[in-house]
């Protein structure tokens, strides 16, 4: 009844804003990530990070809510190509983060005791690679998205 449609409602709700976060996130680290950070802009990019993550775990944690209790019931995205394509992307830009989120954490000696980070060159595009590509995963998420919800590739 009712109760379910508004239920319905408050989680997409939730998983679309947790969904922007991420997007916004990535944008902001893709952005302010650079060579010779200050101490405060590398902190900065730190909480972002940090945001992301909560993000990410939120969309994760909504999105299978609404594919098991929620919506259109779990084989109308199980059976449905789109959706594995969605979650094959999604769990790709979890694992491309790893390398960036433990680098960044790496940041925080120096950040203690008030002084920048240091990364070599190597590193430093290395990092924009993976920030880069996670970008790339959650643009196609975004195509895709739309596609499974019409129940394309069902």
């Amino acid at each position: 009844g009712d109760s379910s449609m508004i239920l319905n409602s408050i989680m997409a709700t939730l998983h679309h804003i947790a969904a922007f976060a991420v997007t916004a996130t990535l944008v902001y680290e893709f952005v302010a990530f650079r060579k010779n950070l200050t101490v405060h802009e590398a902190k900065r990019i730190l909480h972002v990070d940090t945001a992301y993550g909560i993000s990410a775990a939120i969309v994760i944690i909504a999105g299978l809510l609404r594919v098991f209790y929620f919506e259109k019931g779990s084989a109308f995205y199980l059976n449905n190509t789109m959706y594995w394509i969605k979650m094959g992307l999604f769990i790709l830009a979890g694992l491309i983060s790893i390398y960036p989120t433990v680098r960044f954490l790496k940041w925080r000696t120096n950040l203690k005791e008030d002084k920048a980070p240091e990364f070599t060159d190597d590193e430093y595009k290395r990092i924009r690679l993976f920030v880069h590509l996670e970008l790339i995963c959650i643009l196609l998420i975004l195509l895709v998205a739309p596609m499974m919800a019409r129940g394309i590739g069902a």
